[in-house]
């Protein structure tokens, strides 16, 4: 295995739901699953405190379904739900490959996983186990990005590492658009003002606010997460 010097000693991890769908329409991949626990316990052996949050998109997306009918918190409150699944989905996951992990979530259903505290989550990530928090921010009307960037303030993360499709943020959406430009560092006032949809406006505003660097990569490619948490040039990287 690769190796290097971490330059982070904890980091976020915000992955998309879709991530878990591999060339399926909806669900899980197994051998998805299997990949992204692989490539997280690259970094985990660095001696790198992580800390994930895993949206639900592949199973329940509750914005759309809150315009198809369905009340909008309770749709939202579904859409937790599904991050709990795949919540635990990664745990088994990141378990069969060693790395000892807990789940908390802002839900209690302590027959599957703990309660999120945040001392607890912060003494799981001193004793070398990886957190994954399921259940979003437990409020509707908050996407898992502002889960994901509550959550990294709250462990006193160093960087939330969003993990995508693409190598990082583009000027135009680079999946339409080949003559797309990417960034290498942009700020969070120039996100917001060009709505470059890095992450939602709430989920950026913390972090500026607390001045947490967020660094946009491509999951797909192999290795990412290790480099990204060795500080090599990788993907785009968004602070002040």
């Amino acid at each position: 295995m690769l190796r290097g010097k971490p330059v982070y000693r904890r980091a976020l991890l915000k992955l998309s739901g879709e991530a878990l769908l591999g060339s399926q329409a909806f669900g899980i991949d197994p051998e998805v699953v299997g990949f992204v626990a692989e490539e997280i316990r690259s970094a985990v052996v660095l001696g790198v405190q992580l800390g994930v949050v895993i949206g639900g998109g592949n199973i329940f997306r509750g914005i759309d379904a809150g315009t198809r009918g369905i009340d909008r918190t309770t749709a939202d409150y579904m859409g937790m739900l599904a991050t709990i699944i795949n919540s635990l989905a990664l745990q088994s996951a990141l378990e069969r490959c060693g790395v000892p992990t807990r789940v908390l979530t802002s839900i209690e259903m302590r027959a599957v996983a703990e309660p999120f505290i945040q001392r607890r989550a912060i003494r799981h990530l001193e004793k070398g186990r990886t957190v994954i928090f399921g259940g979003g921010t437990g409020n509707p009307f908050f996407t898992t990005d502002t889960a994901a960037s509550l959550r990294a303030v709250e462990i006193q993360a160093e960087v939330m590492m969003k993990a995508t499709k693409v190598d990082g943020v583009y000027d135009q959406d680079p999946m339409r658009d080949d003559s797309a430009v990417m960034y290498d560092n942009i700020c969070y006032n120039e996100v917001l003002a060009k709505d470059l949809k890095v992450m939602d406006a709430t989920a950026i505003s913390l972090c500026r606010e607390n001045r947490l660097p967020i660094l946009v990569f491509n999951l797909l490619k192999s290795g990412s997460i290790r480099r990204a948490v060795c500080g090599e040039k990788i993907g785009t990287i968004v602070q002040e």
